[in-house]
């Protein structure tokens, strides 16, 4: 692999113009592309196999489409001035509804004055539609068809908002200025750091062509996959992070190589060949974290692992052949527009990191305990996460589908955001007798725990099908709404068998899905990353000590996910808004339950990209073990000429992640702050002190592999060097030693 990508990276740089050509032309084809032709989403949240779906499919047989989720719209009136029930009022409502029946694809619309249909302070009612024949995928445009329709209700002075029945997985996530932000945020770090906006630009410009490269390629899929709504904001989160991450670090190597005098294009070849290698081998352990999800059984966290890691290919892509084209076109000049007083460094670039780790080879000991003992001060909340559906009330304040919410819940109590839709199959002698079966369903329902009050039961066309709406004394997000579910599932009617629909029930039959999967999920995902390292190090306790590590810091983005959200110390600080109606206490406390597809999404995300730092360090103190075979000395080295540039790494990480919790949408924030969190104690306890002060007290141990798994494994090289075997230096002729600065491969026997 090395000796591929030295010659991939020196034809790029010597065809420096034909590659930069070639990416932007790619990215902007495919970008256009998907814009022309559209990037088609979908909201299937759908798990086969489980009683909701069930409950959906037969919905979907006995009654039409129009009893689906997507298939029925709401909409909620408000007087602030007196009651809907009043003349003037009444009559608006009315005229409304007449304008809503004639809006394409409306099948039924009941209206408010009905029974049930507004609430006991006669202030707040609602408009159910029914819909049929409009694109199911499509829910929010269906309820925007619906509200324009109701103008005459508002000129009479009252609030109209459509209320949101879908799923989380149906919210669209608008993009923002997160992304600008974000950039920003990494130039500037990039500036400070390097000192010159030339180098501090390639990074940010690879990572831009990389992302959009992506986002064209998510677009087209849509036409041919299932791509969730949340994909292109995780793939443009990801891939900033990684496509400027991975740029960075060739571009360290490079401006080294030429302080040490080393020619361009030989400069360039030999970066690719080496730290070219660690990033292709660092994305792939991304790409298989992200493609483990696909055991996860929920069709959404697949296709969005999946999708996602798209970017991902794209940032190595870029990286491994853009970069070094850059590289090759700028020169020397890639140290232009130098700022003064910026990126001049005394003492050399790695003597403050290298004296940290003969600081911790020093005192292993110390260093390993009191790192345990902040991780698990930090990792200690991760216990009280609290795990459940997000509804509406947890939206943007003042936002629509909040208010929605909001006056429902006022109106008619809270589990009416929620309803449970029962579907009962009857047998061939209760459906000939189906009226005292039916009357004993509802009563059964009706009587259960927690159940506010049931709709009158609906008979489908064929006899054999009931459906009864059923609407909790719980909020969607309350976990005793999951208790109502399976407490409804255990009834037994003779003659009738019983499955639950509704998000509700979705959302429980996910959250069950993901508790069943998920061991399965991350024992796969630490396996095989593990035997990526042992490919790569030939070291069976480099490879299970760094899977480790990386637990350790999913630990701590949990334990800081947990402070956050479930305990609600910061959840405000994040943008999330407490209802109006709240107590100081619960102001200042307010918990944001976590969507159960969540903590699997982000571990795969973070197990890969805390592989990316490992890879890098461990690489570094290889390279000096080999060169010595002094371990504590080698740890040392590897801190020293490593630290920095990751720390760099991270802080523009987290810089982006940052800058995303500004999205109104609650599961991106919940993702922004763990991701931020796990990188940021990643690069700092656990790469500057836990790892280092782990491997001197293992010593040689480190490096340790039976010889008859030697034997088995192929001798592949993540960072080595080309075969030349002279030195390239002005005036260096053939047959010279090979310089020390470029040791024997990871991967070389020994």
């Amino acid at each position: 692999m090395t000796r591929f990508l030295g010659r991939l990276g020196g034809w790029c740089a010597r065809h420096g113009m034909v590659v930069l050509t070639l990416w932007v032309v790619a990215a902007a084809g495919l970008m256009g592309a998907s814009l022309v032709l559209g990037s088609p989403v979908s909201n299937d949240a759908t798990i086969p196999g489980t009683d909701a779906q069930r409950a959906h499919d037969l919905m979907r047989s006995g009654f039409g489409p129009g009893y689906e989720t997507g298939g029925t719209v709401q909409l909620v009136l408000y007087a602030p001035q007196g009651q809907l029930i009043d003349k003037p009022r009444k009559e608006a409502v009315e005229r409304a509804i007449a304008d809503i029946r004639a809006v394409p694809h409306v099948k039924q619309v009941d209206t408010p004055f009905r029974r049930g249909g507004i609430a006991s302070n006669l202030q707040i009612g609602l408009i159910t539609v029914r819909m049929e024949g409009h694109d199911p995928a499509k829910p929010a445009e269906a309820a925007q068809a619906v509200s324009r329709a109701a103008q005459p209700a508002r000129a009479a002075g009252l609030e109209v908002v459509a209320a949101d029945s879908s799923t989380p997985a149906d919210k669209e996530i608008k993009t923002g200025p997160s992304e600008i932000i974000g950039v920003l945020c990494a130039l500037l770090v990039l500036v400070l750091a390097f000192g010159t906006l030339t180098a501090a630009l390639v990074p940010i410009f690879t990572a831009l062509v990389s992302v959009a490269a992506g986002l064209g390629v998510i677009g087209l899929l849509g036409h041919v996959a299932d791509v969730p709504k949340q994909a292109g904001i995780m793939a443009t989160m990801i891939g900033l992070g990684v496509g400027i991450d991975y740029a960075l670090f060739l571009l360290s190597r490079h401006r080294k190589l030429l302080a040490d005098g080393v020619p361009v294009q030989e400069s360039v070849r030999r970066t690719v060949a080496s730290s070219g290698g660690a990033v292709v081998f660092a994305g792939g352990t991304v790409i298989v974290a992200l493609s483990a999800l696909v055991l996860g059984g929920f069709p959404l966290l697949r296709t969005l692992g999946l999708v996602t890691g798209v970017s991902v290919v794209t940032a190595v892509l870029t990286s491994i052949t853009l970069v070094p084209a850059l590289l090759g076109l700028l020169g020397h000049r890639v140290n232009a527009l130098r700022l003064p007083f910026l990126g001049r460094r005394r003492g050399g670039d790695s003597s403050g990191w290298a004296g940290l780790g003969a600081w911790v080879a020093r005192r292993p000991w110390r260093v390993l305990i009191g790192s345990v003992v902040v991780l698990a001060a930090i990792t200690a909340p991760a216990l009280a996460l609290k795990l459940g559906p997000l509804d509406d009330g947890y939206a943007a304040q003042g936002s629509e589908p909040r208010r929605a919410y909001e006056l429902m819940a006022s109106g008619f109590g809270p589990g009416v955001n929620g309803p449970l839709l029962v579907v009962a199959e009857l047998d061939e002698k209760a459906a000939d007798a189906k009226a005292p079966v039916v009357k004993r369903l509802s009563d059964a329902v009706e009587n259960v725990d927690g159940v506010a009050h049931v709709a009158p039961a609906k008979v489908g066309d064929t006899g054999r099908t009931v459906l009864i709406q059923a609407i909790p004394e719980y909020a969607p997000s309350d976990s005793r709404s999951a208790d109502v579910v399976h407490d409804v599932r255990a009834l037994s009617v003779p003659g009738a068998t019983l499955h639950v629909g509704g998000k509700v029930a979705a959302l429980t039959d996910a959250g069950d899905r993901m508790a069943e999967r998920t061991p399965l999920v991350i024992g796969v995902v630490v396996l095989l990353s593990a035997l990526l390292l042992l490919l790569a190090f030939r070291a069976p306790v480099v490879a299970l000590k760094a899977a480790v590590m990386n637990l350790i810091s999913l630990g701590a983005a949990f334990g800081t996910l947990a402070m956050v959200f479930s305990v609600g110390l910061g959840s405000r600080l994040v943008g999330m808004d407490p209802p109006l109606e709240s107590s100081s206490l619960q102001t200042f406390f307010f918990t944001v339950p976590i969507e159960s597809y969540v903590p699997l999404m982000l571990f795969a995300v973070l197990f890969g990209l805390s592989m990316d730092y490992e890879v890098f360090l461990l690489t570094a103190v290889r390279q000096a073990y080999l060169r010595h075979r002094d371990n504590s000395r080698a740890v040392a080295e590897g801190l020293g000429s490593t630290g920095r540039v990751i720390t760099l790494a991270a802080l523009i990480m987290v810089s982006v992640f940052v800058a995303f919790i500004a999205y109104p949408d609650p599961m991106v924030k919940t993702f922004g702050v763990g991701l931020a969190a796990a990188i940021a104690v990643d690069a700092t306890i656990i790469r500057g002190f836990l790892v280092p002060a782990t491997m001197v007290l293992l010593g040689r141990a480190n490096w340790w592999c039976p010889r008859w798994l030697d034997r088995l494994l192929p001798n592949l090289s993540v960072e080595g060097h080309e075969e030349d075997d002279h030195d390239v230096r002005p005036g260096g002729g053939a047959g010279q030693e090979q310089r020390d600065d470029l040791p024997e491969p990871v991967g070389a026997r020994g």
